[in-house]
């Protein structure tokens, strides 16, 4: 059945001339359906730049919508409508417009991990992998809001010294990691060098040795001289280090590191969307519009 369902889904991709994009917490039988594989700012980068007729974007509600504000004149699908962000979900549109209606003038820089509604009011998005560069890049004088990860804003305010309004979202997946969870994996495994995510807690993060986004967790393990490692981000993200790093030993920071929304797509919802073209994402265009000035800006810093 895989094997009849992996050649139906490489057949019909060339009869669509269809892109298949997959973060890197998808499950490992549909990374390698993919063309593409990466985090969330590689990911927006291949939306962007692609020259197919049709995306299908195997990650969550938000990269999709990215997607579709980015390349309007594709058509976008999501092989699982259900997937969603909690993080996302944790501030919306209105909301935004109150924050910003209490604190005029200051500069909104929203994490892509967020509703199109939400980019649409910001004046700049980020993500994990840019974060640090979009607040320097942004004047001193200029007071910052950051939505929706408190763990990231406080990661780039470390990092950037600048005095940040945060929102109190969060990733529930990063921020379960606890410190003597990290602890015990140290006593566990003395040798390895800690690598997490910036949405991990503040008490995580300084007892990492880096602190990266996926890709740049990935490069990091790949050029080390070093040979273990304990990852602090989602356990699916174990299959990618695995694959592209043999010769290293990665140990998750926690046991149950799971995004259970990354794991509903499926090749069975894969195949299926390909075949009946469901699933179709759109974004109002006065919501589109707003929301890809900010997300081209972001695209914009390195």
């Amino acid at each position: 059945m895989t094997v009849a369902l992996r050649e139906f889904i490489t057949r019909r991709k060339k009869e669509l001339n269809a892109l298949i994009l997959a973060h890197y917490y998808q499950l490992p039988e549909i990374q390698d359906m993919a063309d593409f594989v990466g985090d969330s700012l590689q990911l927006a980068r291949q939306a962007a730049e692609t020259d197919a007729k049709v995306i299908v974007f195997c990650g969550v509600s938000f990269m999709a919508e990215s997607a579709k504000i980015l390349s309007p004149d594709k058509m976008v699908l999501l092989p699982e409508n259900k997937a969603s962000c909690a993080m996302a979900n944790m501030i919306s549109g209105k909301d935004l417009k109150l924050l910003k209606e209490k604190h005029p003038g200051a500069v909104v820089v929203c994490y892509v991990n967020s509703t199109a509604e939400v980019k649409a009011e910001s004046d700049i998005c980020c993500t994990s992998a840019n974060a640090v560069n979009v607040v320097k890049s942004i004047p001193e004088d200029k007071q910052i809001i950051f939505v929706p990860d408190r763990n990231l804003g406080a990661y780039i305010q470390s990092q950037t010294g600048r005095d940040m309004i945060l929102w109190e979202g969060c990733c529930p997946v990063h921020d379960k990691l606890g410190e003597k969870e990290v602890r015990e994996q140290i006593r566990l495994h003395p040798e390895a060098k800690v690598v997490v995510h910036p949405e991990c807690a503040p008490d995580v993060i300084k007892l990492a040795d880096a602190v990266r986004s996926t890709a740049g967790i990935l490069n990091y393990v790949k050029n080390s001289p070093d040979k273990e490692f304990i990852i602090g981000t989602e356990e699916g993200f174990l299959y990618t280090l695995q694959k592209n790093c043999p010769d290293k030993v990665c140990y998750l920071a926690r046991q149950e590191f799971l995004c259970e929304d990354m794991k509903l797509t499926t090749l069975e919802k894969l195949a299926a969307s390909l075949k009946n073209l469901q699933h179709q994402v759109q974004v109002p265009e006065d919501i589109r519009q707003k929301a890809y000035f900010s997300l081209d800006r972001m695209l914009k810093i390195k």
